[in-house]
C-alpha cells in the first residue's frame, strides 16, 4: 500500500501569521525605500512613533483598522522616512537659531520642506501625510481657537509653508489658527516665504531663507549674528573640499581662522576717523533733540520691530482650583508590605537589565572619580600630622610641624534631580526602565558625593478630577485654567540615604498610579525644591515620553495650552536659573522644548542616555576649569573629540 507521507512524523502546518503582518512588511518596506537605507531598523510598538539613530519605532497597528487609521500610520512612516532622506542634522544644527521660540519655527519649517518634498512628488505620500495631520490637530484642539496668543507661531508659518510648496490647503482641525496668523506672516515676510519656496531643494539656503523669515516676524535679536561655526560659507566650502580632494583638515582650519582675522582687522582699520564721526554725530542730534521727545526714535533705528514677542511676560495659565492638588512622599500613597511586593517585582522585572546599566553607572562613577582629582595641601597651620614631613623637625627641631588637609572635590558640592514622567503612556517597560535607571544612578551617584532626588508627578484622576466637578457644579464658566489634580510624587528626597529609599520606586509598578502628565507644572515644582537647596551645582534632568496632555484641561482651553505654559518654564530656567536643564525623550522629539536634550527610541537605551547626558556635564566643568587655569585659547576639545557645549548652545 502506497503512502504520500513515508515518514511516521505528521505533518505540522506552519503557523498562521497576524492579519496586521502584512501591512507591516509593506509599510517597512516603503519607509526603507524612501529613506534609502535598507538597513533601517524598523519596529511596532504601543508607545508614541519616534525616530533615532537608524532605528525607527512606529505604533502596532490595530486588528481591525480603518483605512483612515493605516493612512494615519503610513503618514508618519512617510513623515520620518522623508526627513531621514531629506534632511542633513549639520547643515541644521549650523543654521538653527538660538531664541526657544525662533527654534521651534525654524524645526517646524525644516519638517514641513521635508514633508512637502515627498508629497510633490509621491501622490500616495501626499494623502498618507494629510491624513497625519489632520489626525494630529483634532487631537490638539486647535480649531476652538480664537486669539493670536494662543495659536502657535511655528504650525501656522510649517503649514503656511505647505501650503505654498503643495497646493494643498491646511487641515480642516488647523485652518482657522493658519488664519490667525496669515495676514501678519504674509504682509511682513512674504518675500521670505517666496524665497524659501524656491529654495526648497537646497537645504543650506532654505534655512537661511527661514532666518531671514524670522528676523522679518520680529526675532532677529534670536537668530543674528552667525558664529564661527554657523557660517553658512562652510557647506560651500565642504563641497569643494569633497569635490577637489586636496589639502588637510589643518590648514583648512588655518586658512579660515586667519581669513576672519584678516576681515576684522580691515574692517576696523579702513575709516577710524568715519566711524569715530558716526559714533559723535548721534550724540550731537541726541542731545538737540532730546526736549522734543524724539531721541529713542531716532537714536534706535537698527532695533528689530518685535511684533513677535518672545513673551517677557508668563503666558496666561492657571489652576481653576490647587485645593485638590498633592504633593506626597512614596510612602504614603501605599502601605509598607505592599511597597516591598511591589519593589520586589520590580527587581524580578529587571534582572536581565540591571546588570547593563550596572555597567553603565560603574563607567560613569570611574569618570567621576577621575575628574575629582583628589589631592592634599600641605604645609599648613593646622589640619592632620603630615607624617612624610616629620624628618624636618628631627633634623632641625627648630622647623614648626607640618600639616596636610585633603582638598575638597566639585562634586562634593553638587545635587542631581531626576524628574521622572508617570504618566500612563509610560505604562509597561519605559517606567520599568525609568525606574530601574534611577535607582542605580541614585547609587552610582551617592557613592561619588553627589546628593540626588527622584521625583515624579502626574495626576490624581483621568480625565479631570475633583477640580472639574467644581468646574461643573460652578456652571462651566469659560476659560476655567487646568482642571485636574495634580499630584507630586518624592521618590526620594536629596537627604535621604538610598537604602532608605529604596523601596519607594517601587511604587511606579503599582496599577492605577500613572495617569495624566502636566510637565510645566511638574517642572516648575522641581525647580523651585533645587533653588531652595544649598549646593553650588545644581542639575535637573527631565525624563519624558510625550507632550504635556491632560484630556479635561485641553478640551475646555486652547489645545497648546499647556504646552505654551511648559515652554515658558522651560526657558526661565534655561535664561535665568543658575539650575542646570537636560531632558531625554522616549520616542518623543523634547529638543524643540529644550536646549540640552536627547531623544531615544526604546526605554532599553535610557540607562546609557542618562550616564552619558551626566558625565558630559561633568566633562563640560572639568574642561572649563581647566580651560581658565592653563589659559588656552579656543574650545577645550571634550573626551568624545567635539567641542565642550556652552550656554546658549543646543545639543542633539
Amino acid at each position: 500500500m502506497s503512502s504520500s507521507n513515508p515518514s511516521n512524523r505528521p505533518t505540522r502546518t506552519p503557523p498562521k501569521e497576524a492579519p496586521t503582518e502584512p501591512l507591516k512588511r509593506a509599510v517597512t518596506g516603503c519607509l526603507r525605500a524612501i529613506a534609502g537605507d535598507r538597513d533601517l531598523e524598523v519596529s511596532f510598538g504601543t508607545e508614541k512613533p519616534g525616530f533615532a539613530e537608524g532605528r525607527i519605532r512606529l505604533q502596532e497597528p490595530a486588528r481591525r483598522m480603518t483605512k483612515q487609521d493605516a493612512a494615519i500610520m503610513r503618514g508618519h512612516a512617510d513623515s520620518m522616512a522623508l526627513r531621514l532622506a531629506c534632511h542633513d542634522p549639520k547643515v541644521h544644527k549650523r543654521h538653527t537659531p538660538i531664541g526657544q521660540q525662533a527654534r521651534a519655527a525654524f524645526d517646524a519649517a525644516e519638517q514641513a520642506r521635508c514633508e512637502s518634498l515627498g508629497a510633490i512628488r509621491m501622490d500616495g505620500v501626499a494623502l498618507n501625510l494629510s491624513a497625519m495631520l489632520e489626525d494630529r490637530y483634532q487631537k490638539a484642539n486647535f480649531a476652538q481657537l480664537a486669539d493670536r496668543a494662543d495659536a502657535p507661531l511655528e504650525d501656522a508659518v510649517a503649514l503656511m509653508l505647505r501650503e505654498r510648496m503643495t497646493g494643498m490647503a491646511p487641515p480642516a482641525a488647523a485652518r482657522e489658527m493658519v488664519n490667525l496668523w496669515r495676514g501678519f506672516i504674509e504682509e511682513r515676510a512674504g518675500l521670505a516665504l517666496d524665497e524659501m519656496v524656491s529654495q526648497a531643494g537646497d537645504q543650506a539656503r532654505f534655512a537661511e531663507a527661514m532666518r531671514d523669515l524670522l528676523s522679518s516676524l520680529g526675532m532677529g535679536e534670536d537668530v543674528a549674528p552667525f558664529d564661527e561655526n554657523n557660517d553658512p560659507s562652510t557647506d560651500a566650502d565642504d563641497q569643494r573640499e569633497d569635490d577637489s580632494g586636496k589639502g588637510s583638515d589643518a590648514e583648512q582650519d588655518e586658512n579660515s581662522e586667519g581669513t576672519t582675522e584678516v576681515d576684522t582687522d580691515l574692517s576696523s582699520d579702513q575709516t577710524p576717523e568715519d566711524s569715530e564721526d558716526q559714533q559723535e554725530q548721534p550724540q550731537s542730534e541726541l542731545s538737540d533733540d532730546a526736549e522734543l521727545g524724539e531721541a529713542d526714535e531716532s537714536s534706535e533705528p537698527w532695533r528689530p520691530q518685535n511684533a513677535v514677542p518672545s513673551e517677557p511676560k508668563p503666558p496666561e495659565y492657571h489652576a481653576f482650583t490647587p485645593r485638590f492638588d498633592e504633593t506626597v512622599s512614596a510612602d504614603e500613597l501605599c502601605d509598607p508590605e505592599e511597597l516591598a511586593r511591589l519593589r520586589a517585582y520590580l527587581d524580578k522585572q529587571l534582572s536581565h537589565l540591571q546588570g547593563v546599566v550596572a555597567r553603565l553607572a560603574n563607567r560613569l562613577q570611574r569618570k567621576l572619580m577621575a575628574q575629582q582629582n583628589r589631592g592634599w595641601e600641605f604645609d599648613l597651620e593646622e589640619g592632620m600630622l603630615d607624617p612624610a614631613r616629620l624628618q624636618r623637625v628631627i633634623i632641625d627641631p627648630m622647623q614648626p610641624l607640618s600639616f596636610k588637609r585633603e582638598r575638597d572635590t566639585d562634586f562634593r558640592d553638587t545635587v542631581v534631580t531626576l524628574l521622572l514622567d508617570n504618566s500612563g503612556s509610560m505604562r509597561g517597560r519605559p517606567i520599568t526602565v525609568a525606574a530601574a535607571c534611577a535607582d542605580i544612578l541614585a547609587r552610582t551617584l551617592e557613592r561619588c558625593g553627589v546628593k540626588v532626588e527622584i521625583l515624579g508627578f502626574t495626576t490624581k484622576a483621568w480625565k479631570g478630577g475633583q477640580a472639574r466637578e467644581n468646574w461643573l457644579t460652578a456652571g462651566k464658566p469659560a476659560a476655567p485654567g487646568r482642571l485636574n489634580d495634580l499630584r507630586h510624587i518624592i521618590y526620594k528626597s536629596a537627604d535621604a540615604p538610598w537604602r532608605r529609599a529604596r523601596r519607594n520606586l517601587g511604587l511606579m509598578m503599582r496599577e492605577g498610579l500613572l495617569k495624566e502628565n502636566i510637565d510645566g507644572e511638574a517642572l516648575d515644582w522641581a525647580h523651585n525644591r533645587l533653588l531652595a537647596r544649598n549646593e553650588s551645582r545644581r542639575i535637573l534632568m527631565m525624563i519624558s515620553d510625550g507632550a504635556p496632555v491632560d484630556d479635561s484641561t485641553l478640551s475646555v482651553n486652547p489645545g497648546n495650552y499647556l504646552e505654551r505654559h511648559l515652554r515658558w518654564v522651560i526657558q526661565q530656567i534655561e535664561d535665568k536659573s543658575p539650575v542646570e536643564l537636560i531632558a531625554i525623550g522616549i520616542g518623543h522629539d523634547v529638543t524643540r522644548y529644550y536646549k540640552r536634550a536627547v531623544t531615544i527610541v526604546d526605554a532599553e537605551e535610557l540607562g546609557g542616555a542618562m550616564t552619558e547626558k551626566l558625565a558630559e556635564l561633568f566633562d563640560e566643568r572639568v574642561q572649563r576649569k581647566a580651560a581658565r587655569g592653563g589659559g588656552r585659547h579656543g574650545a577645550p576639545a571634550a573626551p568624545s573629540g567635539r567641542p565642550v557645549r556652552r550656554a546658549g548652545q543646543s545639543v542633539h
